[in-house]
């Protein structure tokens, strides 16, 4: 019976802890992903992370940006002042790049594997340095595809 309670009262900490979030949101972040597309977002973040695939913190996406790299940017939504990222969604659209939010700054840091916050990611199919194995590059591309697709029907139901 302890071990019950215990288990509920770790879930209504959870549960405090999602709400501490969405509270923490900023106004302007539009696209938010849900529960379901953050998950796969930041499964995504992981994989690029481990392949060597990504851009972190502003500095980094802004400048691949404006050198026309490619890719997919996740930015978190939780991110005070907003003044450090109001740019990015607009430099992201002019460059045809899909953006999502995500509403934690430290989950998107934990799945980048850096143990600072990050504002934001930019994640590319192909690695910094060297090249990917076949298979390995597939399974980043297809991931890839399937989130940026469903970001797409997010971005599509809201504007």
């Amino acid at each position: 019976m302890g071990s019950d309670s215990e288990a509920e009262k770790s879930h209504l900490k959870d549960k405090e802890k999602e709400k501490k979030k969405l509270l923490a949101l900023a106004p302007i972040a539009k696209p938010l992903a849900g529960k379901k597309l953050c998950k796969r977002t930041l499964k995504l973040v992981r994989k690029a992370a481990e392949y060597k695939c990504l851009k972190r913190g502003v500095k980094e996406v802004v400048k691949s940006i404006r050198r026309g790299q490619k890719g997919f940017c996740v930015i978190a939504g939780n991110i005070s002042p907003i003044d450090v990222i109001t740019h990015v969604p607009i430099l992201c659209e002019e460059a045809d790049i899909r953006y999502v939010y995500v509403p934690s700054k430290e989950d998107l840091a934990n799945a980048g594997s850096t143990k600072r916050p990050t504002c934001c990611v930019l994640i590319q199919t192909k690695p910094n340095k060297g090249e990917l194995g076949s298979t390995e590059q597939e399974k980043l591309k297809a991931e890839f595809d399937q989130v940026v697709s469903e970001v797409s029907e997010l971005t599509s139901s809201i504007f």
